[in-house]
């Protein structure tokens, strides 16, 4: 996350306002200097991270308790409904089942600090000012992001609809095939009938739409240009080294990649892969939850030697971010000056933060590949 001021008149004065040796003076400089610029970070947090596509905003004010009503986003008729959220952050989310029409979503704050030496402000020094928001920022990021996968990984390992798992490996150990995106196709239309088993009125839930991969599975879908990938056996003496069509093959050779493959948009995380944090952390989440082949016997998840690909069906609106709002600004990320330093530590700063919680209401709108 980058920010970067334009050394205008307006600004170098408000900057050097707030190391002034008038306390007042400083204060008001520091408060202006705070509404100024509170909705640019909140702006950036917005749009930034990996898992803002996936979550859908619903605000509410910071003074009430934030509610889902359950049964208006599914009508599910067919026994209970399970809902995965965190009550603090950082805590490993929950399941909670039950029949309910509407759940109470646990919320949390998520802010960060930053000081620096009064004479960087006396000397407008705004490169210095700009670094500091920007650790502020990337901090509350961080904890946004790790908090919102947790939730999607947690539901991920322990999605099962109808003894059916969502969570299954490659047909080839080890490696990764356009196979495997067409069986997780099918899987998430499978599991997103109706209750009695039939076509949903509107065909509602199209199955994937996203698939998030690590950068070695990306690796891997260039190598579609020049690798062969049928899986089928051929009939005697026939040729099972089929590769993709020549324009697909053209296609991901001259853009370097492949942005999707059959309307299922791709995305890498170099949080997932080998050893990278996400695969460590559904390591934990599955607990030793076994996953197969599908029509074959399930081993335990290897974080060693496997990896785990996560698939979303975002037309199910599964996933939810409630965001207070402050009834005074209107804005959601609440930046104010630090007022713990005394005048004889020659230090100005800054603390900021919001309050969210994150929840999935549908495990339909998960699938994972093992590789």
């Amino acid at each position: 996350m980058k920010i970067k001021f334009e050394k205008t008149p307006e600004q170098v004065e408000l900057v050097k306002a707030m190391g002034s040796s008038n306390k007042v003076q400083a204060l008001e400089a520091q408060d202006a200097f705070a509404a100024f610029i509170a909705p640019v970070i909140q702006e950036v947090l917005l749009q930034a991270g990996t898992a803002s596509a996936i979550y859908e905003d619903m605000s509410y004010d910071e003074d009430d308790s934030p509610s889902i009503p359950v049964d208006l986003y599914y009508g599910e008729p067919e026994g209970s409904f399970a809902v995965w959220q965190q009550t603090v952050a950082g805590g490993l989310p929950t399941q909670q089942i039950g029949s309910f029409q509407e759940i109470k979503v646990s919320t949390y704050p998520l802010d960060s600090a930053i000081s620096f030496d009064k004479r960087y402000v006396r000397k407008c020094r705004l490169d210095v000012v700009a670094r500091g928001l920007e650790r502020l920022s990337n901090d509350v990021l961080i904890k946004q992001e790790r908090n919102a996968w947790y939730v999607v990984l947690k539901m991920l390992a322990d999605a099962e609809t109808k003894g059916l798992k969502h969570v299954f490996r490659s047909q080839v150990a080890d490696n990764f095939q356009v196979d495997d995106i067409n069986k997780a196709i099918t899987l998430l239309k499978r599991l997103n009938s109706a209750y009695n088993g039939t076509t949903p009125v509107g065909n509602e839930g199209r199955g994937l739409t996203d698939l998030y991969v690590s950068p070695e599975i990306m690796e891997t879908i260039r190598g579609f240009a020049y690798n062969p990938v049928n899986t089928k056996a051929a009939p005697s003496g026939g040729n099972t080294s089929i590769p993709l069509t020549d324009s697909v093959r053209e296609r991901i050779f001259s853009a370097a990649g492949m942005s999707d493959i059959w309307g299922v948009t791709l995305h890498e995380l170099l949080e997932l892969g080998i050893g990278a944090k996400y695969n460590v952390l559904f390591k934990e989440l599955a607990n030793g939850k076994t996953y197969a082949i599908p029509g074959g016997s399930g081993t335990a998840f290897d974080g060693a030697n496997d990896q785990i690909l996560i698939g979303i069906d975002r037309s199910r609106r599964s996933f939810i971010r409630t965001l207070a709002v402050n009834a005074e600004t209107g804005g959601s990320f609440n930046l104010r000056p630090d007022d713990q330093f005394l005048a004889r530590s020659n230090k100005v700063g800054f603390y900021g933060g919001l309050e969210e919680g994150r929840v999935g209401l549908d495990a339909r709108a998960v699938a994972g590949i093992v590789v």
